[in-house]
């Protein structure tokens, strides 16, 4: 009894080390989420004023127009670079929360079964059958945890696949619509 009281202890203040440092690993992706995002805004304001100067400094309606749909293709480049770069914080904060998750949960799996197998064998004659079906059980709930656990990371790579397919093909719209506009004029 004891052996297990020590085991669950040592777990405890294991998984807490853990927690603590997905914690920290956390803090550090939504500090690179807050600099990026100033960054950005910093960025844009500046752009925002000077294209604005620009604009009321046009001496007619066409250059005013120039102005404006030559903003276009370098606003949704700058655009598809900054989800780029969400998404890169943001994968690589998953990515490393995955893998600690996966390898406590593997951690926790192999420490339950140890202790289930202290269980077992210290189980009352008579009993067999029970602690089989027990057994069964268990290992039933680990495969679907692991089945589980593989199609969370399927979806993952589905959806950071759709993102950046949508990201592409944002930027080549503006692009598209931006040699149109300019082919319009020349005509």
């Amino acid at each position: 009894m004891n052996n297990t009281f020590e085991q669950f202890t040592t777990s405890s203040k294991a998984n807490f080390q853990a927690l603590e440092g997905l914690t920290s690993q956390t803090f550090a992706g939504v500090e690179k989420l807050i600099e990026l995002n100033l960054a950005t805004s910093k960025a844009v304001l500046g752009e925002s004023f000077s294209h604005i100067q620009s604009v009321l400094g046009a001496k007619d309606a066409q250059e005013m127009l120039a102005l404006q749909s030559g903003m276009l293709k370098p606003l949704a480049e700058k655009s598809a670079a900054y989800f780029q770069h969400v998404q890169t914080i943001a994968t690589g904060n998953g990515a490393e929360f995955t893998k600690a998750v996966e390898a406590k949960i593997a951690e926790a799996q192999n420490t339950f079964g140890t202790v289930v197998e202290n269980l077992t064998k210290n189980a009352p004659a008579g009993t067999e059958s029970a602690v089989a079906a027990f057994k069964s059980a268990i290992n039933a709930g680990q495969n679907a945890m692991e089945t589980a656990q593989a199609s969370a990371k399927k979806a993952v790579e589905a959806a950071q696949s759709n993102f950046k397919a949508a990201a592409a093909q944002a930027v080549d719209a503006v692009t598209k619509a931006t040699k149109a506009s300019k082919a319009a004029k020349a005509a």
